[in-house]
């Protein structure tokens, strides 16, 4: 999915959030500002809205010094999640279709995104994930998606956020674990998961857990590691967390489920669906042809 006009404001708005997080003073957030339009304007709209926005973060942690802006707001939200994590555990385990309520809770957790909101409350989380349990959802698309679940002898399941992942952690656990790599960033930006985020949520205890190798927020094949690209083509099936990784897979030609909730405009007309609604969907581009290779 290529960069859109209607990306650049959002990719001004998450400079200044983070410039804003690191520091108070004004005029470190206007030199972070104007060299930020300047890396926007020069910058390939051919490419994802990801790839672009990891170079303008990647500017903003080097220019302040910090290297990890959103490191209290993901301690903040794995906190919340892990305190919601017992209720909804118990809300799968009495639900007629276990997998189904996981499904719909692991949707729902990817409204805890930085990238696209400025400001998210707990109280909106907590409503979120009560909306997911009554939302639409296509159940073609699930039967699809449990049928590949049961097919596939290798699945990577790629993380989005830090606070999100302990919502994948309750659909993890109604997944065949032992053919299962979970997914993370290897470096910080915005709010996504890393390995430290991976282990606080308890992913580690069930999954392997790996980096991508990239500080992309999505999965830019183009900054991975050479050992995550190898294991990505290997894999038979992929379950692809957030509107980054669908912004940077979604024509990619391979067995990929996209969960998410579409949370812009752009996003959402790219999809073919309304804003906010859940997203099960399986990719358009894929072919049919599963390599067959030992992992």
């Amino acid at each position: 999915m290529k960069t859109y006009f209607e990306c650049i404001p959002c990719f001004i708005r998450q400079v200044l959030d983070a410039a804003r997080i690191t520091s108070d003073d004004k005029q470190v957030q206007l030199r972070v500002l104007r060299q930020a339009l300047k890396l926007a304007s020069e910058a390939d709209l051919m490419q994802s809205p990801p790839a672009m926005a990891q170079q303008i973060h990647r500017f903003i942690r080097e220019f302040t010094g910090n290297p990890d802006p959103y490191a209290e707001i993901k301690d903040k939200f794995n906190k919340i999640a892990l305190q919601m994590y017992p209720d909804l555990r118990t809300r799968i385990e009495q639900s007629p279709d276990p997998l189904e309520t996981a499904v719909r809770l692991a949707i729902a957790g990817n409204i805890i995104d930085f990238g696209v909101s400025s400001s998210i409350e707990e109280s909106h989380v907590r409503q979120t994930v009560a909306e997911s349990l009554e939302a639409p959802l296509d159940l073609d698309e699930l039967a699809d998606f449990k049928k590949a679940v049961t097919e596939a002898k290798s699945i990577l399941y790629l993380g989005d956020n830090a606070g999100e992942i302990v919502f994948d952690r309750l659909l993890l656990e109604q997944l065949p674990c032992n053919k299962i790599a979970f997914v993370v960033k290897r470096g910080p930006v915005i709010n996504d998961a890393t390995m430290a985020d991976a282990v606080t949520a308890g992913i580690t205890d069930i999954v392997e857990v790996i980096d991508n190798g990239s500080d992309a927020p999505g999965t830019v094949m183009e900054s991975c590691s050479e050992q995550f690209r190898n294991r990505f083509d290997k894999t038979e099936l992929i379950i692809a967390k957030g509107q980054g990784n669908y912004e940077t897979l979604s024509e990619i030609d391979k067995n990929i489920f996209f969960l998410l909730r579409a949370k812009c405009p752009v996003a959402a007309g790219h999809i073919g669906c309304e804003v906010g609604e859940m997203i099960l969907q399986k990719t358009k581009a894929f072919k049919g042809e599963i390599k067959n290779a030992k992992i």
